[in-house]
């Protein structure tokens, strides 16, 4: 799996997570639990979304997609 996504937060990586698999591209969201240990943790890169190699460019697509919609 390849980090695909930097998200700010869980929701925010469970939405990116959510349009890739609409695509047919599995995903997974990464890091998520460790928000709760803010404060001892770097707060970069906490909470990621992954996608397989092969889904990496398919992944891109979609992404620059979703950041355009929300520009």
């Amino acid at each position: 799996m390849t980090k695909i996504y930097s998200a700010q937060n869980a929701i925010d990586a469970h939405i990116v997570k959510g349009m890739l698999e609409q695509q047919g591209i599995q995903a997974r969201v990464n890091g998520e639990f460790l928000q709760g240990g803010i404060g001892e943790l770097p707060l970069i890169d906490l909470v990621t979304v992954s996608v397989a190699e092969e889904d990496y460019e398919k992944a891109l697509e979609v992404l620059r997609e979703y950041e355009n919609e929300e520009s």
